[in-house]
């Protein structure tokens, strides 16, 4: 099965709280989050790390569980395969911002624009972009290409769950996806995986 959690980096943006956590990162990491200049970016790097070690700590997983991590705003993401299979998983999480209807057009595929295109609903229209943002993202990670692979090789057919209309050869497994909301909080994410088990709820982690 695969899970995925969610934790609010905000407390990271003071300097203590920073600091407390950054002292637990190993050396790699915290190089990457020493290259960032911005707080917000620099708890972000800090916080999706911590959240994936209070994770594995729980749960006792090993070095060889397979995971994935994203951020947005303030929150950190979390994804993971609680058994032993080696399946891939992708995560994303993206707050909802302005819309970019011309992203759209120049990656999406031709029916995911086309169902955006069609919601006469300019907040409707966005809320369908950062829907079909982290799913393909996720879909992305979980091949381990990522920005390599153009997102519009291929195509998303929403629902609950959506499902993978067309994907790209070299990737021919099936992937299964479920999606994630928190009330009142402007954020889009999704978890694609190889597992066909996806536990529906998302769990929160604290970072204090």
């Amino acid at each position: 099965m695969v899970k995925a959690w969610i934790a609010d980096a905000a407390p990271l943006y003071e300097r203590e709280c920073y600091e407390r956590y950054y002292r637990q990162l190993p050396d790699f990491r915290k190089s990457k989050a020493d290259k960032l200049r911005l707080i917000e970016r620099k708890a972000q790097s800090v916080g999706v790390w911590i959240l994936w070690q209070k994770i594995r700590e729980r749960y006792s997983l090993s070095g060889e569980t397979v995971f994935n991590l994203s951020h947005s705003g303030s929150l950190v993401m979390c994804a993971a395969n609680m058994g032993g299979a080696r399946v891939k998983v992708g995560c994303d999480v993206e707050k909802i911002g302005p819309m970019h209807l011309n992203i759209a057009e120049k990656y999406f595929c031709r029916e995911e624009y086309r169902t955006m295109t069609d919601e006469p609903s300019e907040e409707k229209r966005a809320e369908l972009f950062y829907r079909y943002w982290v799913l393909k993202e996720s879909f992305m990670k979980a091949t381990r290409k990522g920005m390599a692979l153009p997102a519009s090789r291929f195509c998303i057919q929403l629902g609950s769950p959506p499902v993978l209309i067309r994907q790209p050869d070299e990737f021919p497994e099936k992937y299964y996806y479920c999606e994630y909301e928190m009330n009142d909080m402007p954020y889009k994410m999704a978890v694609c995986t190889t597992d066909e088990e996806i536990d529906m709820e998302l769990h929160t982690e604290l970072i204090l």
